[in-house]
């Protein structure tokens, strides 16, 4: 099976802020397996980003799990500088 993965970048997010959103999406069933998470904390200039990382039969999850994150950063006003399919 082929991993696929959504990544998001969120410009302008502190780390409190990056681990306030990393906290919620471990809280949420909807991010269990078969997902993946990855993330990346700011560093510096580079924006966090956060993956969600998936086999072709679970897309479906992974869409469900897309629209929830989207919830969850507008919760912290964070703005999404980018999402990618990978």
């Amino acid at each position: 099976m082929t991993k696929q993965g959504i990544s998001f970048a969120l410009v302008g997010v502190d780390e409190p802020t990056y681990l306030k959103v990393l906290r919620d999406m471990t809280r949420e069933a909807v991010f269990a397996r078969p997902l993946q998470l990855l993330a990346q904390p700011p560093k510096g200039d580079e924006p966090g980003r956060l993956t969600i990382a998936f086999e072709d039969a679970d897309q479906e999850q992974a869409v469900q799990a897309m629209q929830r994150l989207k919830t969850i950063i507008l919760r912290y006003g964070v703005q999404v500088d980018s999402v990618n399919k990978m």
